[in-house]
């Protein structure tokens, strides 16, 4: 298996929710279930049937966080140190050369992703375009609107 990127605070974010779904939401489950049993027939028991979809759904998500965790490799972008460039971890300021607007993205893993809060994926085309990029030089994004180019203006690895 191969390793999968994750920052330090993505990792953490993955075991918080790891311990909450094996400490509260497992026992709440397993205790729902007890009390859909102890009402009589579960063949017309809607709500058997809906602890034991949710049981389903929560032994799905631990397996898939652990098996994530299992091959992550954690990167703290503050102990990072590429020499300026862009990185994964790496917090980039652009600016759209067409519009001037500015923009700031963080390039995270996967799971981390959330473009509303500068979050983008490894593997989206803005941070392909960026990766190995410094300061100073222009990055050409292929987006659906067409070719876009974004100004680096800096580096940062926090």
């Amino acid at each position: 298996m191969s390793t999968i990127p994750i920052t330090k605070r993505g990792a953490e974010k993955l075991k918080e929710e790891l311990h909450r779904l094996k400490t509260v939401d497992r026992p709440w489950v397993i205790n729902a279930i007890a009390e859909a049993r102890a009402q009589g027939d579960l063949s017309e028991n809607a709500e058997y049937d809906a602890a034991k979809d949710r049981q389903g759904f929560i032994e799905g998500r631990l397996a898939e966080i652990e098996g994530k965790l299992s091959a992550a490799q954690i990167i703290d972008p503050l102990t990072v140190d590429a020499g300026g460039r862009i990185v994964f971890g790496a917090t980039v300021e652009l600016e759209d050369q067409d519009s001037g607007v500015p923009v700031t993205y963080q390039i995270v893993g996967e799971d981390e992703a959330d473009l509303k809060l500068g979050l983008v994926n490894i593997s989206s085309p803005i941070a392909r375009a960026l990766i190995g990029k410094e300061e100073g030089d222009t990055a050409e994004v292929q987006a659906p609107g067409g070719t876009r180019r974004y100004d680096i203006v800096s580096v940062r690895y926090e």
